[in-house]
């Protein structure tokens, strides 16, 4: 089981490529899915395969009636693009009045995705954009299904005051209450901080202070890079070599720090696969 989920709690603080930069340097193959209910953005910044743009009515638009009537792993194949990298994306939905279509569909999507990794024809972790999240948001319904539930967020002290109040909420929903300072139930919730490098090792520490004093039972699991040209780069806006940047440099380490920790309970030989290693 390997469904790994971003999200935010408010403002812009990068969850979309986040995702992508994490996926791009994952160990394992991997499959980025635009969950967000109030639309994605890849269609509108990345290039498909083939150099043209991305089908916008392939994705998540149309696995929402596959999924009606129930949906087997492998049938997310049939919904999924190539980006120009080599990487594979659902994309999301083009505006958020579309996400009327997935009412109540969410729990089978989250199952499909956590159980991807253990396919005997095409195995690939997924990793989920869920966008911004707040208590009514329906993407949440996937989270019991996630192995990680990662909250973006940058050094802002409100936007660090907010993933804590976000952590703590979602440690009621999906855990029945506070965990202290010992994450031990799952889906494990993390904090992943855009941040300066340079300052970002003293970062860690006063977040993961404040996690702990908020008994959220979130901890911060990795930076990266505040790297506006890398993220340029990402999305084919900027050239360069996108492997050298500081965004991709340091998307390599939370990835190989997050499959360190708990690489050994997914389950599932999936591929190695990914871009800009």
């Amino acid at each position: 089981m390997a469904l790994i989920a971003l999200a935010a709690d408010k403002g812009s603080p990068g969850v979309t490529t986040a995702s992508v930069a994490l996926a791009a340097v994952w160990p394992r193959r991997v499959l980025v899915a635009e969950t967000d209910p109030a639309g994605g953005d890849l269609v509108y910044r990345s290039a498909a395969a083939h150099g043209g743009p991305l089908n916008p009515n392939t994705g998540m638009l149309s696995i929402a009636a596959t999924a009606r009537r129930g949906l087997v792993p492998d049938q997310l194949w049939d919904h999924t693009q190539p980006l120009s990298g080599g990487l594979d994306v659902l994309v999301g939905l083009g505006i958020a009045e579309q996400a009327a279509g997935l009412a109540g569909i969410w729990p089978t999507l989250g199952r499909a995705f956590a159980q991807l990794a253990d396919s005997p024809q095409a195995p690939a972790d997924v990793i989920a954009d869920c966008g911004r999240i707040s208590g009514d948001s329906p993407v949440v319904e996937m989270f019991p299904q996630a192995a990680l539930v990662l909250l973006v967020a940058r050094a802002e002290p409100e936007s660090l005051a907010r993933v804590r109040d976000r952590a703590a909420a979602l440690a009621a929903r999906l855990h029945g209450g506070p965990r202290g300072a010992a994450p031990l139930a799952t889906p494990l919730i993390g904090v992943v901080l855009v941040a300066d490098p340079a300052h970002s090792a003293k970062l860690v520490h006063q977040v993961n202070d404040m996690l702990v004093a908020g008994q959220t039972g979130a901890r911060v699991v990795g930076t990266l890079a505040d790297d506006p040209a890398g993220a340029d780069q990402l999305a084919g806006r900027r050239r360069g070599r996108l492997d050298k940047s500081m965004l991709i440099r340091s998307a390599r380490k939370v990835a190989a720090d997050l499959h360190q920790s708990y690489g050994a309970a997914w389950s599932g030989p999936a591929a190695t696969s990914g871009a800009g290693r």
